[in-house]
């Protein structure tokens, strides 16, 4: 059996409890310590894993729906039978969500955790010489809505989102012409151990930076690590969307972090603390959403969760992007594997008070009148590749009067007036039956660039995102607290890769005489998290290095390092706790708990 981590001979006695004993049983067992009936339970359910999935000779071949792909074996994909069995017995195999030790889900919403960001081409050492602004009393309150008292840490290490906007408008006046940001929506310290637990097939590291990914590993440029606090203005406001008002925003306690509460690094958070999730009411600081989040990364302000660049008093922002585009020529390019006009891409470059307000959005990101700015439409980003690719809704009242039936994302009259086909200023790419979704964007890609044209890529399966791509690298998600997602072969080929937008997007955005901004939101991450199942959120992870190592290439191979910013982090965080990171480990190696309890 497993102890501390380590392997040993299991007894004969713990070997028939391994094969009769449901885990619920385990946990409550009196023979056992606490300690020790937590570990044994995720054996028994693990090793109910090998049993439950050993496909039996002789037996009837599982049905599946036509042009589905075919179910993964527990031999072939040992972390897909953990989820599956987790999400079936509703008992923490490889860790828990939420605050229940004893329950594998209980939260399934955002966190006010620490999370990471890792830079390349550049360091921290400007944060660091001037201090983190949760040690400066001073600095704090020059934050309107800021928690002072409950923040103030005068030995703080981490720094705060709207840093992150900072470092960007740094690296430009220091005469960076190439800024790459890569967010990992999502993403907090104990999602990315995870990844690199599983992929790795070891538990290599207890804190700090990590080992095992690419954004952790990867010296080829200077490079740093430190961590950022990423809570929100106000948790909410009353608004307007036709008028594009704020009419009121929350009273509750702002922005900010307790580390009496919440623990000094994510390696050493208090164990159980209600006030990570925005349970402890005696420092309920806002936990953000993507929108706020976003909001700060872009435009270095904090505001109420919702909004897309639009201050707490209704005033509109000018994130980062557009500065760029309109003071410096940069192109402008948004990639994400999520509708397009998802909160995170959206904050990249529009203004509206509501993240909700899709159809909106997408028009500001694509230059055409929106409610946000009727009169004097935005010129739009140079590229434009995500999902949402064939959403239909009749009516959406969150998104106004002019919300438009059809594709609740980005319309389709939207789509077709921007097309160069039509006299727009897009080369439009999107999904096709029975079109190579890689070979389309390739090709779209190339000609882009060869003739000086944007790039509009539209693409996805049901749901909006792009097929979650599991731990293994398939596309066979497991079910978690809803039911797993079932991909066609033709939801496969006929999409791309997030790393194949990545890309294409660098092959466009190259181009640029003056330099390009370039976001890249790794989506899926934030949505596996929501759906607690860390097989889908490994994968998503997996999927956002491969974009990490598309952009690393490129600097190389352009030899673009003395004007490159690549700048990696996350929104937000979740609350996956590892228990068993060693099962996560075995899994990596492929190994049912049959053989780990065999060794």
């Amino acid at each position: 059996m497993l102890l501390a981590g380590a392997i040993v001979r299991a007894p004969p006695f713990f070997h028939k409890v391994l094969t009769t004993m449901d885990p619920r049983q385990a946990i409550s067992d009196r023979r056992f310590g606490p300690t020790l009936s937590l570990l044994l339970a995720s054996l028994v359910s693990l090793t109910a894993v090998a049993s439950a999935e050993q496909p039996t000779s002789g037996g009837p071949a599982t049905s599946q729906p036509a042009n589905s792909l075919p179910p993964a074996t527990d031999q072939g994909d040992v972390m897909r039978a953990l989820q599956q069995r987790t999400a079936e017995t509703q008992f923490p195999v490889y860790g828990h969500w939420g605050l229940d030790a004893t329950k594998y889900s209980s939260w399934n919403e955002h966190s006010n955790r620490l999370v990471p960001i890792y830079t390349f081409g550049l360091t921290l050492s400007d944060w660091r010489g001037r201090g983190s602004l949760y040690a400066d009393a001073q600095r704090l309150k020059t934050w309107e809505r800021s928690s002072v008292t409950s923040s103030i840490n005068p030995t703080a290490m981490y720094f705060d989102e709207t840093d992150v906007y900072q470092l960007q408008r740094a690296a430009i006046d220091a005469g960076y012409s190439n800024i790459i940001l890569l967010v990992f929506d999502g993403m907090d310290w104990q999602t990315s151990r995870a990844a690199a637990i599983y992929k790795t097939g070891r538990i290599a590291y207890q804190s700090g930076r990590g080992t095992g990914l690419a954004f952790q590993d990867d010296r080829r440029t200077l490079t740093d690590f430190g961590l950022i606090s990423t809570s929100a203005a106000a948790d909410e406001a009353t608004i307007d969307v036709d008028a594009q008002r704020v009419l009121s925003v929350s009273e509750q306690p702002s922005f900010g972090y307790d580390v009496r509460l919440g623990g000094r690094t994510p390696w050493n958070e208090r164990k159980g603390s209600g006030y990570l999730i925005g349970e402890d009411l005696s420092r309920p600081h806002t936990i953000t959403d993507s929108a706020a989040s976003g909001t700060s990364l872009c435009s270095g302000i904090k505001t109420y969760n919702g909004s897309i660049n639009v201050a707490p008093d209704g005033s509109q922002v000018v994130p980062l992007a557009r500065e760029l585009q309109r003071d410096q020529d940069f192109m402008i390019g948004v990639v994400t594997n999520v509708p397009v006009s998802h909160a995170s891409p959206a904050a990249a470059y529009a203004n509206n008070v509501s993240r909700k307000d899709y159809q909106d959005l997408a028009r500001d990101l694509i230059g055409l009148p929106s409610a946000a700015h009727r009169k004097d439409p935005l010129p739009g980003v140079d590229v434009l590749l995500g999902a949402g690719w064939g959403e239909h809704k009749d009516e959406d009242a969150l998104q106004g009067t002019n919300f438009a039936k059809g594709n609740r994302y980005l319309h389709e009259e939207d789509l077709r007036t921007v097309d160069l086909r039509n006299g727009g200023r897009y080369r439009v790419v999107e999904r096709a039956a029975g079109k190579s979704g890689r070979k389309s964007l390739r090709r779209a890609a190339q000609a882009a660039a060869d003739n000086q044209e944007r790039l509009l890529g539209f693409f996805g399966t049901r749901g909006g995102h792009l097929p979650y791509a599991t731990a293994d690298g398939g596309y066979n998600p497991a079910a978690d607290v809803r039911d797993a997602e079932i991909y066609s072969a033709a939801d496969i080929d006929e999409n791309p890769t997030l790393a194949e937008m990545t890309e294409a997007a660098l092959l466009v955005l190259e181009q640029s005489i003056d330099g390009f901004w370039l976001m890249i939101e790794v989506g899926d991450v934030d949505w596996a998290n929501h759906a607690n199942n860390l097989d889908n959120s490994i994968g998503a992870v997996l999927s956002g290095e491969a974009a990490f190592v598309k952009v690393m290439d490129w600097v190389d191979e352009n030899n673009a390092w003395d004007h490159t910013a690549v700048i990696v982090t996350a929104d937000h965080g979740h609350y996956l706790v590892l228990d068993h990171p060693e099962a996560i480990a075995a899994a990596g190696r492929g190994e049912t708990a049959k053989e780990l309890a065999e060794k």
